[in-house]
């Protein structure tokens, strides 16, 4: 995630989710429609194979003079091991190349089938800061993603909608990658995406759970909040709108008339006593105190907050593709 805008939290949202499916004893099942049979399924990723694509990307840095920035060797490394895995389960991936201050590129992965006049994406920025290997920010929703995407084709899931997932280059420059692809899409491609949802730092060490502000985003936009915080509200976990801005790779797509909506765990600023509260941790500290630094390695990720975030990106994926 970019250094630093200003970020606003608002009030708690506390949801109710009003769909159950179940029945009364004695009582004979109703039948889901496929929408619904297939919102139902979305799947728990196991957090440990989130960790597992964590592992490998912390050994990349490590290997590559300790970080994943654009234009060192570990950011395309990292990428590499990203499209490797894609490719292994059947995604058609693109890297689209662009240029800024050195060769950068974008990650495009497509899952075969549905309407491509419905395309939904989710995304999050592959790149790390040069003073560290970016765990958190954003190796976190970078394999969270990549979970996510390797179980969509183990259940070999057939979206009404087009599936397409991206990882962004040179987003800790300021939004270059997801600005380039956005730029250079026919305005006819472009009407083609009927949303974009990002995941950028999703384990933070002392977590939050925001769901991004659909005010003043485009229009569509309060559907992807609504459906992340009943995702939420689903497992008992509350939620607080944040208004990211610029800040993500979202705001690109926002930009292009886009809705968008995302998921974030928080970064510098401090939790506060009332968060802490809700969410446990500690407050008067930075949600990840490591935060663009060196710290940012294995160590700077709490599990469970990985572990409930990547299940809110299946939900999405799953939810919003129906």
């Amino acid at each position: 995630m970019r250094l630093r805008l200003a970020l606003v939290t608002l009030s708690t949202v506390t949801l109710t989710v009003a769909v159950v499916y179940g029945t009364a004893s004695g009582a004979q099942a109703p039948e889901l429609s496929p929408k619904q049979a297939q919102i139902a399924a979305a799947p728990d990723i196991p957090v440990a194979d989130v960790q597992a694509h964590l592992t490998q990307l912390q050994g990349i840095a490590d290997a590559n003079g300790g970080n994943r920035a654009h234009g060192q060797p570990g950011y395309r490394a990292g990428l590499d091991y990203i499209k490797g895995a894609l490719d292994a389960a059947g995604f058609t991936t693109q890297l689209q190349e662009f240029s800024a201050g050195g060769t950068g590129w974008n990650l495009i992965a497509d899952w075969p089938g549905g309407d491509e006049n419905q395309t939904m994406m989710f995304g999050g920025h592959a790149d790390s800061v040069s003073a560290g290997p970016g765990i958190n920010d954003n190796g976190s929703g970078s394999a969270g993603l990549l979970e996510v995407a390797l179980t969509v084709a183990e259940q070999n899931l057939q979206p009404a909608k087009h599936l397409r997932f991206a990882w962004w280059g040179a987003e800790e420059l300021g939004l270059i990658g997801s600005s380039h692809y956005v730029s250079s899409l026919p305005q006819a491609e472009l009407d083609k995406i009927a949303g974009y949802v990002n995941f950028d730092m999703i384990g933070s060490p002392n977590p939050g759970y925001f769901v991004y502000s659909s005010n003043g985003q485009p229009e569509g936009s309060a559907a992807f909040e609504q459906m992340l915080n009943n995702h939420y509200a689903a497992v008992s976990i509350p939620t607080e709108p944040v208004d990211v801005g610029g800040r993500s790779d979202h705001a690109a797509f926002a930009d292009g008339g886009v809705p968008t909506g995302g998921v974030f765990s928080g970064a510098e600023e401090s939790k506060s006593a009332d968060q802490a509260a809700k969410w446990g941790g500690t407050a008067g500290e930075a949600f990840d105190e490591c935060y663009h630094s060196s710290c940012d390695t294995l160590d700077n990720i709490d599990a469970t907050a990985l572990d409930n975030n990547s299940d809110a990106i299946a939900d999405a994926v799953w939810t919003l593709t129906a």
